[in-house]
């Protein structure tokens, strides 16, 4: 890569390839896995729990003061009080990943008061790193991603993913599913959401929607999205999608499009559950960064204030516009 990178961006980019080894040797022999279930088709292996405490130790040896929210361990380990949060998930797309199907990816993203700072996907069959920091633009490798230019969702080419989860609402999806189909140009479910919203940005896609994701699912594909010039929000277009379960992308035209039919299906949840929930209260009572912590920050572009929507207006989003770094 020729760009001069955050340096903790380069760090969680160091994570996600280590946790991306892992994934592949553990893919060579996937007989010999030991596979649990969290749920109904709701599955993790020793490759996802291996391939966390990876991360999980490459971050804290860098920033021992931060905090960490993972798919598989929560907030067990780092500082549940940071004003620092390393957002993880260490195989997005298991199930796939357990029948040999290659579409799953490492997701690492951070937070600085509840705003995402930086991001990194990364598809360990395909080493495809997709990757941005806040105002600095997203990239995969070192080609520079633009959402897409189709104005019509008549035309776009959407990803979606099915509910699949005990309680989730089946027949609102098959709804929301049957009318985005009709009025789109082709509907598209890989299995890995985070890959799914990579997709977005690079403009292989020109929109996505799902229910049930999770923040670790969506929260460094949602930024290399905005950081693409698209728009990220729940199904009735708000900022607030990463604790509600409910997300929507795309470039700007569709995106607008999507959010008028999926609207009147929103569910917005009044409260966030389990290790969500504590990360979200730990945020919202998060104390001053400590000196080391901060310098990092302070040595790139300040962090952006937060917004109280992540809608990017056409004008904001120029047509070439000139490397970040």
């Amino acid at each position: 890569m020729s760009q001069s990178l955050h340096p903790m961006l380069n760090i969680a980019i160091k994570a996600a390839r280590a946790a991306g080894a892992i994934i592949n040797r553990g893919a060579l022999d996937l007989d010999v896995l030991k596979v649990g279930r969290k749920g109904p088709n709701d599955f993790v292996s020793d490759v996802d729990r291996a391939a966390e405490q990876a991360i999980i130790d490459i971050l804290l040896e860098a920033f021992p003061s931060h905090g960490i929210l993972a798919e598989e361990t929560g907030r067990e380990r780092g500082n549940k009080t940071s004003e620092f949060l390393w957002i993880i998930d260490p195989l997005d797309g298991t199930t796939n990943f357990l029948h040999g199907f290659p579409v799953y990816a490492v997701s690492i993203a951070l937070q600085h008061r509840g705003v995402t700072q930086q991001a990194v996907v990364y598809d360990p069959t395909r080493n495809d790193l997709f990757y941005a920091s806040r105002g600095r633009g997203a990239f995969l490798n070192d080609r520079r991603l633009r959402v897409s230019k189709r104005t019509r969702l008549g035309d776009a080419l959407v990803g979606t993913g099915f509910p699949f989860r005990k309680g989730d609402n089946f027949k609102r999806y098959v709804k929301m599913f049957e009318e985005v189909m009709q009025s789109c140009a082709g509907l598209r479910r890989p299995g890995a959401a985070a890959l799914d919203l990579c997709y977005v940005a690079a403009g292989w896609y020109d929109g996505f929607f799902e229910m049930g994701l999770s923040p670790w699912d969506a929260a460094a594909g949602a930024l290399i999205i905005t950081e693409a010039g698209g728009l990220v929000g729940n199904f009735t277009g708000e900022s607030d999608y990463l604790y509600q379960r409910e997300l929507v992308a795309g470039n700007p035209k569709v995106y607008g499009q999507l959010v008028k039919i999926l609207a009147p299906y929103t569910r917005v949840l009044s409260e966030p559950e389990g290790p969500i929930a504590t990360a979200a209260a730990a945020l919202a009572a998060a104390p001053a960064a400590d000196a080391a912590t901060q310098a990092f920050v302070d040595a790139s572009a300040a962090p952006a204030p937060a917004r109280k929507t992540v809608r990017i207006r056409k004008a904001d989003v120029t047509p070439d516009d000139a490397a970040p770094f």
